[in-house]
């Protein structure tokens, strides 16, 4: 049965260095989030040259391989007031455990699989946790199971509108927060497959971010809208730039919006105790750019796709396959549930709930390189002497990282089903 009264438990309305439910200062903020979260995709291959293709028709696709992974994530932060609603913050998320397989998708076989036709894996499969004998069932990739850090995240907010100071106003709260790569890079070796069980990408990135709150009797809806960019690499990332027609090369920005409202299943106005229920959804949309895709371990280091690091140069200068990939920009949205409360107006705790799905995407999509314009007597440098809209083999036209096996269209890695959930807890406390 839902309460008349006022709801106190939904962390959008707290503000660092403003007032408590009872009208008491907040100094600080501690909170740790614990999150385990399991998603699963198919993962599809354009098929050129299918026999059973109509005319004119788009290019076929045929099932390869099934992708799952599961993480555990705790994440301590701390909040602290510096000035009349202004606040510092520091959060450290840390990965306990991530570990990630690939099956073969129904209806295909290991001798069918075109992963295994053009040589990324072995028919056998290959097991990074013993690569001394082959998976057991399905199972085509295992992957070593990885721990560790990725990102320190600095921040800092101020709320313009404190609803807990002016009742007749929302609590409206800006931010920015600069994510520090300071963890080992995720990096994958078949050779010594164990080497790496790190989980950093190596990118710093910026964040910017808004959140409304606003406390109407039994409930309290809230939104926040954030982008978040790469704006810098550590030396060892995986995200360089190796020049020449080379695109897209960095981790895609990303941008969002969360939403949803808390209902007040039970409020004791007196001693401040809190149960809420919290329903949202979120949007996020993930640019195009390189990033750690599904498939990312069997290409790294897989003398299949050995590179070119030198498209002028007669010859192939080897340059072994980073791993990481062009992925064509795509959206993911989740649903969330929480069940939050409050003993008194200090102690704070959520139990956490969502689903999530992503839109189809390519995960191999980078671009052969960049056609440059046709030199003029007034154009001299950065232009071609050919006049065409192709791009010329042997020339700075060409991006090193593009390779026909994955990138050509007919050849592509497609992303396809993905799902996933989290649940989680949460434990909050003003100081």
């Amino acid at each position: 049965m839902l309460c008349a009264g006022v709801a106190y438990g939904n962390p959008a309305g707290d503000v660092p260095a403003g007032i408590d439910s009872a009208g008491g200062r907040i100094d600080a903020i501690g909170t740790v989030d614990y999150q385990y979260e399991q998603q699963t995709s198919s993962i599809w291959r354009e098929h050129v040259g299918d026999p059973s293709a109509m005319p004119g028709a788009p290019v076929p696709l045929e099932r390869d391989l099934a992708f799952r992974e599961a993480k555990h994530t705790i994440t301590p932060r701390l909040d602290i007031g510096i000035y009349h609603d202004t606040w510092i913050s520091v959060a450290l998320p840390v990965v306990i455990t991530q570990s990630r397989e690939l099956h073969l998708d129904q209806g295909v076989d290991r001798a069918s699989s075109s992963t295994v036709q053009d040589g990324f894996l072995p028919q056998a499969g290959f097991d990074a946790q013993d690569p001394s004998a082959p998976p057991s069932g399905d199972v085509m990739f295992r992957g070593v199971d990885r721990h560790g850090l990725d990102q320190l995240q600095l921040g800092l907010g101020i709320a313009p509108m404190n609803q807990s100071r002016d009742p007749s106003k929302p609590t409206w709260k800006l931010g920015a927060e600069l994510d520090l790569a300071i963890g080992s890079v995720m990096k994958f070796d078949p050779t010594a497959p164990g080497a790496n069980t790190a989980v950093g990408h190596g990118v710093h990135e910026l964040k910017l971010w808004t959140s409304f709150d606003r406390r109407l009797g039994w409930i309290e809806p809230w939104m926040e809208l954030w982008w978040q960019v790469p704006i810098g690499t550590t030396k060892d990332s995986l995200f360089t730039n190796p020049g020449f027609g080379a695109t897209n090369t960095g981790k895609g920005m990303q941008a969002g919006t969360r939403f949803g409202g808390e209902l007040a299943l039970y409020d004791d106005p007196v001693n401040r105790d809190h149960v809420g229920l919290d329903l949202g959804a979120s949007i996020i949309g993930h640019f195009e750019g390189r990033d750690y895709s599904e498939m990312w371990e069997v290409f790294a280091n897989n003398p299949a796709l050995a590179l070119d690091a030198d498209p002028v140069t007669p010859g192939v200068q080897p340059l072994p396959y980073p791993g990481i990939s062009n992925i064509e920009q795509y959206l993911e949205t989740r649903v969330t549930a929480a069940v939050r409360g409050a003993i008194g107006p200090k102690v704070h705790f959520a139990a956490t709930f969502a689903l999530m799905w992503q839109t189809d995407h390519a995960i191999t999509f980078a671009d052969a390189g960049v056609d440059l314009p046709t030199c003029t007597s007034g154009m001299t440098t950065n232009c071609e002497t050919s006049n065409n809209n192709v791009i010329n083999p042997g020339t700075v036209e060409v991006n090193p990282l593009h390779d026909d096996k994955i990138d050509l269209v007919g050849h592509r890695y497609i992303s396809q089903d993905n799902f996933g959930f989290s649940v989680g807890a949460q434990g909050e406390v003003l100081f």
